[in-house]
């Protein structure tokens, strides 16, 4: 992106090993969104602290003291991953920032373990909201990746790879998570207590920087040395991405699109098992299930909208999925039974990982073909992305709280994927055209 910059390293294209060593990656972080953020932390954050607690001088519940950390992650995460990515282009150090966010996150996570009550809730909102950071921060550099080490044409399967091996990776995690919740016993603990679920925390920041190693390996290392001025190179090249965007209609339309539907995906993703709890009163075993139907039936749904795209391409395989997006929050809104809910979760998980793979895909369909430097493109799909998921989930609240019914709640989701579908429709997936050097700062 600046003439004097080096090109980065290059491997061959749609190598086996490499693109296996970069789904790694998912496999190594998919376990902190599964297990921290999804299916155990929630949980157990309300369970050890009290109804109502004090933090930063506020009485407030322990509920809105989670949602709070969640959206205080995602607002750090936005300001931040734009300006490091930035420099990364710049600099030349993905690999740097990528290791970086992994043992950040991985520390994180492990800190959890300190986290028993009240008396220590600091450590349990710092613990997690540090490893939601470390967790966004290092996917803009994982995702930057993809246009480096795959060709165009198979952009779409190997994004489903990725999120394969993250969903098969945390599933097995959970399950030797869940095994140990269960019967402590059989492994030397007390069956009452902390302990069990605390130890899960460490196994899922072992599990992030033990295999996390692999990609490290086999990526293509940096080799630009580029060290003065980089906080404000950063800013410069971030200024240059978006001055660049303005230009390109296709980009701006699908990114508009993208954040509607997204903040329909994430805010379903971060609330289903609320939902499942508040209105349908689900044990927490049986959330637990939910969890497991969501994640695996979610490996087939990759494959299975990816191979839609090599045969009827990106846009309409992303137009179906919202379609079936919209008819499941409508069904959600009707839902009684816990059968239902079920088989509800199901039809979530055809369609989770399926969006999420192809609009990473299709983003990276829409960049200048010769474009070497993608981390700053990425950085700007990731801050939608988040400002996408601080959005959902507050007007998700917002809702529940005006009409006390998160059915209502799901509903105006429904509104979030149909403007998201009417605004696709207008979207070409073609290459962006121009260089984003040209720009002026």
């Amino acid at each position: 992106m600046d003439a004097e910059t080096q090109d980065l390293p290059t491997v061959p294209l749609n190598d086996r090993k490499v693109i296996n060593g970069w789904a790694f990656f998912d496999w190594a972080n998919s376990a902190f969104a599964l297990v921290i953020t999804v299916a155990i932390f929630p949980t157990y954050f309300t369970e050890v602290t009290a109804a109502e607690v004090k933090f930063l001088g506020i009485e407030m519940s322990n509920n809105a003291l989670y949602a709070y950390s969640i959206s205080a992650a995602y607002v750090l995460i936005a300001i931040l991953s734009p300006i490091l990515s930035g420099i990364a282009d710049y600099g030349g150090k993905k690999m740097v920032f990528m290791r970086f966010f992994t043992i950040l996150g991985s520390i994180a996570c492990i800190s959890l373990f300190w986290f028993r009550d009240t008396s220590q809730v600091y450590i349990g909102v710092l613990g997690f909201v540090m490893g939601m950071v470390g967790f966004a921060g290092g996917q803009v550099f994982y995702n930057s990746y993809l246009p480096q080490i795959a060709s165009e044409d198979m952009y779409d399967r190997v994004s489903a790879r990725g999120f394969t091996f993250g969903y098969i990776g945390s599933v097995l995690l959970l399950i030797t998570n869940l095994v140990i919740i269960q019967k402590p016993e059989w492994f030397g603990l007390q069956e009452a207590g902390t302990m069990a679920v605390r130890i899960s925390f460490i196994m899922v920041g072992l599990w992030w920087i033990g295999f996390a190693i692999i990609p490290f390996k086999r990526l293509p290392k940096d080799i630009k040395e580029k060290t003065k001025g980089l906080i404000s190179r950063g800013f410069l090249e971030l200024v240059k991405v978006w001055k660049f965007i303005q230009f390109q209609k296709q980009m701006k339309i699908f990114l508009a699109a993208f954040f509607f539907y997204n903040a329909g995906v994430q805010t379903v993703l971060y609330l289903a098992s609320l939902f499942a709890k508040q209105e349908l009163n689900f044990e927490t075993s049986e959330l637990i299930i939910v969890v497991l139907i969501l994640q695996i039936v979610a490996i087939g749904g990759a494959y299975l909208f990816a191979r839609l795209s090599e045969v009827r391409g990106n846009k309409l395989s992303i137009m179906v999925m919202l379609v079936i997006w919209i008819v499941i929050c409508f069904l959600a809104y009707l839902v009684t039974g816990k059968l239902d809910f079920y088989a509800l979760a199901a039809g979530v998980g055809i369609v989770m990982g399926g969006i999420q793979s192809l609009s990473r895909s299709t983003y990276a369909k829409l960049l200048p073909a010769d474009l070497d430097d993608t981390a700053s493109f990425f950085s700007f799909y990731e801050v939608v992305d988040k400002v996408a998921i601080i959005f959902g989930t507050f007007i998700f609240g917002l809702v529940t709280n005006m009409t006390g019914s998160m059915r209502t709640s799901v509903l105006v989701l429904g509104i979030f994927f149909l403007i998201g579908l009417a605004i696709l429709w207008f979207v070409k997936i073609v290459r962006a055209t121009g260089h984003v050097a040209d720009m002026e700062v």
